[in-house]
């Protein structure tokens, strides 16, 4: 499984396995990671699993599609242009090292 390293705001570093085909969401929601809220569950609704991947792994994602930049609008964390969410983020075997740091609130 990939290894996924979830980063909060105070730099304390988690890395969980992540089944492929799991969003990074739900890798961190089903582990109990702090700082990713997901209140619509994965649908692009609610920008609560807003992250910010690290700069070095950026061309291992699919661009973001029009929903999902819209919804980036909407977070309580400035955005930035490594913002994506979470819930939208779809592991991979070569998402494998991904590094995501988690903004200072969701909402």
């Amino acid at each position: 499984m990939p290894k996924i390293t979830y980063v909060a705001t105070d730099g304390t570093a988690r890395t969980i396995d992540v089944a492929v085909g799991t969003s990074v969401m739900r890798g961190a929601v089903f582990n109990d990671v702090d700082g990713i809220v997901a209140q619509c569950a994965g649908h692009a609704q609610c920008a609560t699993c807003h992250v910010y991947v690290d700069e070095a792994h950026l061309d291992q994602l699919e661009p973001a599609r029009p929903d999902e930049d819209d919804m980036l609008g909407f977070t309580a964390c400035p955005r930035r242009p490594n913002s994506r969410l979470s819930c939208q983020l779809k592991v991979t075997s070569d998402m494998d090292g991904l590094i995501v740091h988690l903004p200072e609130r969701q909402y």
